[in-house]
């Protein structure tokens, strides 16, 4: 190499910057050891912003253009410079190009779930994640208060700090809306449009500008939401007496046709099976025709005689007859105590008397 390549080569003619990364937010012009010529070409491209720092102090921003370099048009430059004469020499500057374009599809969420008070259900843990989009809009700012000198700067250096921000934020509008959990997939937009505007005050801290903002999931832990499964499964069954009433008459041919195979157990299953179904079948219609309500233990009160129905507050009155003591025997293949009136044990089925 010459000695006039070598001059040559510690001067600068052109100034650009290809963006060749998806999360590039700031990159330094690499001007080490050179000088900027006048009448140099400064190219910024769309969706880029180019600022000149000189001696540590941000100079003049160039938005997207082709610029020769001049006095003309470095107005801060030349005052920094005292260039007052308009005397064109070249200088030294750190440059720095900000990519101004949209930032999409970064996410949001809650690493650990975040404890609110609900109405209906007390004190709840829920997680939500989402997303949102974001831009440089200030690159002094920028600059000033997170890039500094670096010579390149990603997104993802900021998302953490970002992160944190949007789920605080977050939980506190959640928190301050006192909106039932049952009610939140309804209200997503709502959420998102509540937190919006006090996540774009916070990125605008730091020289940013929020352009999109989603919430598009809050949850529960997985043992809460079954639970929460298990409660809209009993509501989903209404009446809970007809629903025994069903399922002890699905069970019936079951159990029927089990006996028909041979089984002894099965047998004892279906009559016994039968027996409780006549059994809440006569406490319906006893219910029904006003008769008086069941004992404990599932044993009948003695029926009143026609006295008691001519005066029913002297009835009403009378002390109940005791129970009589049942008499419990030993079934004799599984060894469970059983009323001696009962033709089979309710445990195993195993008839009890031939």
């Amino acid at each position: 190499m010459g000695l006039w390549d070598k001059l040559m080569g510690e001067f600068i003619d052109v100034i650009e910057w290809t963006d060749d990364s998806p999360d590039t937010l700031v990159y330094r012009f690499p001007t080490h050891n050179k000088e900027i010529q006048m009448d140099s070409s400064l190219i910024v491209r769309d969706s880029q912003k180019a600022v000149f720092v000189y001696r540590g102090q941000i100079a003049d921003v160039f938005e997207p253009g082709h610029y020769k370099l001049a006095t003309a048009n470095m107005p801060i430059m030349t005052t920094l410079q005292h260039w007052t004469h308009g005397f064109n020499s070249p200088f030294k500057s750190e440059v720095y190009y900000f990519n101004t374009r949209q930032y999409t599809d970064l996410k949001w969420g809650t690493p650990n779930p975040i404890t609110l008070r609900d109405r209906e259900f007390g004190v709840l843990r829920v997680r939500a994640f989402g997303s949102y989009s974001m831009r440089v809009a200030d690159p002094e700012k920028v600059m000033q208060e997170i890039s500094g000198t670096e010579s390149r700067y990603a997104v993802s250096q900021i998302e953490n700090q970002l992160r944190a921000a949007i789920i605080s934020k977050f939980t506190d509008t959640v928190a301050q809306s006192q909106v039932p959990f049952l009610d939140y997939a309804a209200n997503l937009n709502e959420f998102s449009d509540a937190v919006k505007p006090v996540i774009a005050e916070e990125l605008s801290r730091f020289g940013l500008q929020l352009e999109t903002f989603y919430v598009q999931n809050v949850s529960l832990p997985p043992q809460v939401e079954k639970l929460l499964d298990q409660r809209a499964g009993m509501a989903a069954l209404g009446d809970l007496d007809q629903y025994t009433k069903f399922q002890m008459a699905e069970a019936i041919p079951q159990a029927a046709q089990t006996a028909g195979d041979g089984g002894l157990a099965g047998a004892g299953l279906g009559a016994g099976m039968g027996l409780a179904m006549g059994q809440h079948m006569a406490n319906s219609l006893a219910g029904g025709i006003g008769a008086p309500p069941q004992q404990a233990g599932g044993v009948f009160a003695q029926p009143q005689t026609a006295a008691a129905y001519a005066h029913p507050q002297a009835a009403a009155q009378q002390p109940a007859p005791a129970a009589e003591p049942k008499v419990m025997v030993r079934c004799g293949q599984c060894k469970t105590l059983c009323e001696e009136e009962q033709r089979f044990c309710h445990s195993c089925g195993n008839k009890m008397f031939e």
